[in-house]
Order: C-alpha cells, then sequence, then structure tokens
C-alpha cells in the first residue's frame, strides 16, 4: 500500500495492491497505521456508509462543521466514480483548490480527506458501489453542501455523462455564498482539531 498528499493538503490516495489468482482477488483496503503514520493521529472510526449509484449520478460537494468535523476513508469495491477534494477552509493557503482521484475496482485505490475538507463524487458506470468509513457518525444539523456545478470552483466533471443530483444538492450555495453565510470552516479551527487529534493519539 502506498500513500501520497493530494494537491490539497491533508487529503491523500493511496495506491493498493490487489492479490489474485483463479479463485478471485483479495485486497487490504484499510490498514490504520499506514494512514496513522502519515497524517500523526489516524482515523476513529464511527460510522462505515455504502452507496450505490447509477451512471451519472454527482453527490456532493458535502462537508462539515468542525469541530467536530468528518474525516473520509472513501474506496470503490465495483463500477467506477471520479472522487474530488476541495479545500474549503477559510484561510487556508490552498482554499478553492481541488483535486481529483478515479477510484475503480480494476486499480483499487482509496482517498483520505481529513475534517474540513469538502467531498463529492460522480459515479462513471452503472452500480458503482462507494464505501467510506468516517469518523463521526451522521448528524444533520452539522452537515452542508456546496453546488458541485460552481463555475467558480470549476472542478473536473466529465462532458459526456448526463448528470443526476439530489435536490439538496442541487439546491447548495456557491463556495463564496457558503462563505459570506458563515457556513465554512475555517483553517484555524481544523488546525486545532488535526492538533487535538494528534495529541489523543500520541
Amino acid at each position: 500500500m502506498e500513500i501520497r498528499e493530494l494537491a490539497v493538503p491533508d487529503s491523500y490516495v493511496l495506491d493498493l495492491v490487489p492479490h489474485g489468482d483463479s479463485r478471485g482477488r483479495f485486497t487490504e483496503w484499510y490498514k490504520a497505521g499506514v494512514l496513522a503514520q502519515e497524517t500523526g493521529f489516524g482515523l476513529t472510526l464511527a460510522q462505515a456508509n455504502h452507496s450505490v449509484s447509477a451512471r451519472g449520478v454527482l453527490r456532493g460537494v458535502h462537508f462539515a462543521l468542525v469541530p467536530p468535523g468528518q474525516a473520509k476513508y472513501v474506496y470503490c469495491p465495483a463500477g467506477k466514480v471520479l472522487d474530488v477534494i476541495v479545500d474549503i477552509r477559510v484561510g487556508s493557503p490552498t482554499f478553492g483548490v481541488h483535486d481529483s482521484v478515479l477510484l475503480d475496482s480494476e486499480q483499487p485505490r482509496a482517498v483520505y480527506l481529513a475534517e474540513g475538507l469538502g467531498h463529492a463524487f460522480v459515479s462513471l458506470a452503472d452500480n458503482s458501489s462507494v464505501t467510506y468509513l468516517v469518523s463521526t457518525g451522521y448528524s444533520p444539523g452539522r452537515e452542508f453542501g456546496i453546488n458541485p456545478m460552481d463555475p467558480a470552483l470549476d472542478l473536473p466533471w466529465p462532458s459526456d455523462v448526463e448528470f443526476e443530483f439530489s435536490a439538496k444538492d442541487q439546491a447548495a450555495p456557491s463556495l463564496a455564498e457558503a462563505q459570506e453565510q458563515g457556513l465554512l470552516p475555517t483553517m484555524e479551527q481544523c488546525a486545532a482539531r488535526y492538533a487535538e487529534l494528534r495529541a489523543a493519539a500520541g
């Protein structure tokens, strides 16, 4: 398992190593030690989620208020999705920057994003499965979204896909509107949260 940081600080892609023979394939898709060594605190597992999406389904950009925020570890065991991470931390040197990773079942990868980052993905195949581990449970009053089609974000959505959104995602504010409404986490809040998690892990 190889791990490297993405263009958005505090987010990582993990290249996984599948082992296969005539019986099928086996993949270690999450190893706590690898993640903890890179981040200094790893992932506190509170909930595991699984979604199945038709081609064109776009989910996000989602985020949770910090503290505590919600870190995510994302894996696609079947199908194919384009996974996108956005730095929405006000005061971050890379505020508004995004990066993307193709997650599929043929060349298995996983993505980790720390608390305070925005997350979205679009399904590129029917019945794409996405499994993700999260550091905090679902809390509707603390979870928000940014419109994935915000032109200021200029996210790398494919041009050959007909998108399908939830009503909530379609009605979500732009990044600038979310900032004006005071919805976005700050880099100061996130840095304090990361320091708290490192201290607890140490």
